[in-house]
C-alpha cells in the first residue's frame, strides 16, 4: 500500500513562487519514478515532470522548462516542485504520482503511473 500526501498549492499573484511537496508512505521500492502531473478544468491531465529513482533522469514538460525544478529527498520519501514565474497558465490541480519497477528510466515520461496523491490547487491570478 503506497499514501501520497501532497501540500504546497495556494494561490500566488502571476510572476510569483511556489514550491509543492508529496509525503511518501507505505511501500517503498528502490527503483521508481515519481512524477507530477497537473488538470486544469476542461483540459486533459498533462505530466508536468518526472523524475527517476536515481534523480539522473528527468523531465518536463515544454511550458514549465526553466520555471519549474523537480527534486526528490530520499531520505525524507519526499517529493518537490519548485515553480517559479508563475502563470495564469499554470492554473491547476497539481497531482503527485509514483511508478513502481518502470523497467527503464525512460518509463518516466509515460502517462500511467500507479499511485497517485489527492491533489492541492494551485491558483495563479
Amino acid at each position: 500500500h503506497v499514501q501520497l500526501v501532497e501540500s504546497g498549492g495556494g494561490s500566488v499573484q502571476a510572476g510569483g513562487s511556489l514550491t509543492l511537496s508529496c509525503d511518501l508512505s507505505g511501500d517503498t521500492y528502490t527503483d521508481a519514478c515519481m512524477a507530477w502531473f497537473r488538470q486544469a478544468p476542461d483540459k486533459e491531465r498533462e505530466r508536468v515532470a518526472s523524475i527517476s529513482s536515481d534523480g539522473d533522469t528527468i523531465y518536463y514538460v515544454d511550458s514549465v522548462k526553466g520555471r519549474f525544478t523537480i527534486s526528490q529527498d530520499n531520505a525524507k520519501n519526499t517529493l518537490y516542485l519548485q515553480m517559479n514565474s508563475l502563470k495564469s497558465e499554470d492554473t491547476a490541480m497539481y497531482y503527485c504520482a509514483l511508478k513502481p519497477n518502470p523497467g527503464g528510466s525512460f518509463m518516466c515520461r509515460s502517462l500511467y503511473y500507479n499511485y497517485w496523491g489527492q491533489g492541492t490547487q494551485v491558483t495563479v491570478s
